[in-house]
């Protein structure tokens, strides 16, 4: 496939996952109206989210105004190369900026230069994996920067949180996690952890976690239990939607695991704001499919 046709498809992937919000979290914020009883102030904010999605399908508009750091997770099969795919992605992130599905959101860390259309040093950020058949999948997470501050990583023991090397202690930090991001992560949120790793594969393995459908089952039932858990505790916080108090304090709470070293004990919460948006491609034998 050629480079501009492929660019074509990221175009539209990045215009699907700025302006459409996903059918899961849409339940879920559905979900979270019943909850908070008709009449209610956190009822009525949640149903203008829905209105503010709704407004900004019709319209092609981004759902939010900080379109935030494109993340593409890639299954690349052997009929396509790494960096074509990357190089037609960097074409379809410039042109989306033009087209305004974007805000120009990448920034020389050292000279504070934006750059314009959203590509620079290591934006945007790719993850690759490789597939035995042919065609590419591609996964977009548009991870804002508010959501992004708010993300917090812990090392086990930790004295002040009285969190120990456990699954417990791992329950401890996600709640002082949302409990801090009170306020500044435009809840209701989605939680996303992981759970060992080293610094730096543990934030990126947890940001994978929000790829999942709000609605499935972790395959861990251990993990299965520990989100179910953390989805009634993290509720009962009273944050509510925009911080303003009631039971929907989050959306969704996913983990994942990965091996450790003896002598490391991370944590890894990423936090996601309401506006969850992502968008999936199927690409083989020159067909397209979008999710």
């Amino acid at each position: 496939m050629g480079h501009e046709k492929l660019s074509e498809h990221f175009l539209e992937l990045i215009r699907r996952a700025s302006t459409v919000l996903p059918r899961d979290v849409e339940e879920a914020i559905e979900r979270g109206i019943e909850n908070e009883g008709e009449g209610s102030g956190a009822a009525s904010t949640l149903r203008l989210l829905l209105e503010n999605a709704r407004q900004a399908k019709e319209g092609a508009t981004p759902i939010c105004q900080d379109t935030g750091a494109l993340l593409f997770f890639v299954d690349i099969g052997p009929d396509f190369r790494q960096k074509e795919v990357e190089a037609a992605a960097r074409t379809a992130a410039a042109e989306a900026t033009a087209k305004y599905y974007l805000r120009p959101n990448a920034v020389d860390a050292v000279t504070g230069k934006n750059s314009g259309d959203n590509t620079g040093i290591g934006m945007p950020y790719f993850h690759f994996d490789q597939m035995d058949e042919d065609g590419l999948r591609v996964r977009l997470l548009l991870k804002g920067g508010g959501s992004e501050n708010v993300s917090a990583q812990y090392k086990l023991p930790d004295g002040g949180l009285k969190a120990g090397r456990d699954l417990d202690g791992v329950r401890k930090c996600v709640i002082d996690a949302v409990y801090n991001a009170q306020g500044k992560g435009c809840a209701p949120g989605v939680i996303a952890i992981c759970i060992g790793g080293d610094r730096g594969s543990g934030f990126a393995s947890s940001k994978m976690q929000f790829l999942r459908d709000l609605g499935d089952t972790n395959p861990d039932s251990t993990l299965a239990e520990l989100e179910d858990r953390l989805m009634t505790e993290l509720n009962e916080l009273g944050v509510g939607p925009s911080g303003f108090g009631g039971k929907t304090t989050v959306l969704g709470v996913k983990i994942g695991k990965r091996h450790r070293v003896p002598a490391s004990f991370f944590v890894s919460v990423s936090y996601l704001c309401w506006a969850t948006r992502k968008a999936a491609m199927m690409v083989k034998g020159g067909e397209v499919s979008y999710d």
